[in-house]
């Protein structure tokens, strides 16, 4: 008997203002253990897939899954609660609070227990000793890379099983990048399963396991990142859409 998927999408259409579907039936699953990633062009649906299976977007039609339970409906928090943890694409943070509090606020649900707390903001300090050297400055005073290290940190705080990240270096300096491409890559050795839905194609090609390519809210083909490498048509099909040839 095959494991099921950590997180599932199946068959799910999904709209914006109840007509406009940005997803059809769409079929996407997250392996276990591993980094899926989500490529396509502009419109393709990839952060409209990721807002789904977070639980921001309800499908009109198909499911979301949880480990093969059905869990469409749910809100986000309960995702949390599952082990499910989101970086979104468009900054989260809050500005005026210092590193710490940022860190603190990812805690509310269990903020009673203290000791739970600590170990969280020591799990963030550990994977990023940066945010412990500047966990009293303000969130809102450092660089784009350094805040989107605070948002990696606030997720893997709450010691989660997933994590969902959207476009995670969007804006921000090729160095800090390559630092985030390779933190990421080493998720997977820590017990956690990604997905990855990414602009940067070379980036994600390089560290993914599985990869899916949509095209207008639908799966145009999916494999995995050695057949993406060597398949010419795969190749094509991506350099329809980018300029952008995967190395062989």
């Amino acid at each position: 008997m095959t494991e099921a998927p950590a997180m599932e999408l199946r068959r799910a259409s999904v709209a914006y203002h109840g007509d406009i579907r940005i997803l059809q039936d769409l079929d996407l699953a997250v392996r276990a253990g591993g980094i899926t990633g989500i490529i396509g062009p502009n419109g393709a649906g990839k952060s409209t897939a990721l807002k789904a299976l977070y639980g921001l977007l309800r499908p009109v039609a198909g499911d979301v899954l949880i480990d093969g339970e059905v869990v469409t409906g749910l809100p986000p928090w309960r995702f949390i609660e599952r082990g499910v943890a989101l970086v979104p694409q468009n900054r989260s943070l809050f500005n005026e609070l210092s590193v710490e509090d940022n860190l603190r606020l990812a805690c509310w649900s269990f903020r009673g227990d203290r000791a739970r707390v600590e170990a969280a903001l020591e799990r963030a300090y550990t994977q990023f000793p940066l945010l412990k050297e500047r966990r009293r400055h303000l969130a809102g005073t450092m660089s784009g890379g350094q805040q989107r290290f605070l948002e990696l940190g606030r997720a893997l705080a709450l010691k989660p099983r997933v994590v969902l990240l959207d476009e995670p270096t969007a804006m921000i300096a090729p160095r800090l990048s390559a630092e985030i491409y390779e933190f990421i890559r080493g998720l997977p050795a820590q017990g956690i399963t990604v997905l990855l839905v990414d602009q940067n194609v070379r980036q994600c090609v390089r560290i993914a396991d599985h990869l899916y390519v949509l095209e207008l809210g639908r799966n145009k083909v999916d494999g995995s990142a050695s057949a993406f490498a060597h398949d010419e048509q795969l190749r094509n099909l991506i350099a329809e859409w980018v300029d952008y040839r995967i190395d062989a």
